[in-house]
Order: C-alpha cells, then sequence, then structure tokens
C-alpha cells in the first residue's frame, strides 16, 4: 500500500466513523451526479406556473407595480420589463420575450418559441 492508498482508507475510516450516527445519509449523496433523482425545486409563493405544449412548465413570477416579470428556471431567473403592449401585455429584455394574450402566454428566446399555448392549471 503506498503513501496515497493509506491516506485514501484513512479519510474513507474517518468519514465512514463521522457519519455512522446519521441514519438516512450516505457517501454518495455527496456526489450530484451519484443517482437519477432529481432534486425538486420549490415553487415561489408569489409565482404562477403555466402547463405548456409539450408538457412543459413555465413559472412567471410577476413583480409589484406591474412593469416586469421574472421567469424562473430550475437552473436560473431572470428578468423581463415590460414593452409597449401591441396586442396583449408583452415583457422582454431583448433576447427573450414574454407574450400574454388573452389567458395564454408564451415565451420566445432568441427568435423561436420554447413554451407556446401556455395556460394556467385548471384554468
Amino acid at each position: 500500500m503506498n503513501f496515497v492508498q493509506f491516506v485514501n482508507a484513512g479519510f474513507r475510516a474517518l468519514l465512514a466513523a463521522s457519519l455512522a450516527g446519521c441514519g438516512s445519509f450516505s457517501v454518495d449523496s455527496l456526489n450530484p451526479w451519484s443517482g437519477p433523482a432529481e432534486r425538486s425545486r420549490t415553487l415561489p409563493a408569489d409565482a404562477t406556473e403555466y402547463a405548456c405544449d409539450a408538457a412543459k412548465r413555465l413559472v412567471v413570477r410577476y413583480l409589484p407595480g406591474g412593469n416586469a416579470v421574472m421567469i424562473v428556471f430550475r437552473e436560473r431567473e431572470f428578468r423581463l420589463d415590460q414593452s409597449p403592449p401591441a396586442a396583449g401585455a408583452r415583457f422582454t429584455n431583448g433576447s427573450t420575450t414574454l407574450q400574454l394574450q388573452g389567458d395564454r402566454v408564451s415565451l420566445e428566446e432568441e427568435g423561436a418559441v420554447t413554451y407556446s399555448n401556455c395556460r394556467k392549471p385548471g384554468g
């Protein structure tokens, strides 16, 4: 056994001993790529979730004052500001646009519609 193997074995033993009292904890839970389970993200209390075509979900937070929205994706959030309305409400940051027409919402990113025919569930 060389020195590196000795240190690794000692570290594993120390880690296992220190975690012995943690019932449901496993060393694999430290690795975010260790399993197929996806960690869920809690929906913000002030957000509206829309059901869209292709079984997609779009989460939108309408900011106070009504002049801006936040688009909430699992990996990121970003702001869109209201632009002069054409037909319905429209929010944009120059590259992404949220269009509201009646009870439907669509999201366009870089010129392509990525979320279409979105409606509030049950609506």
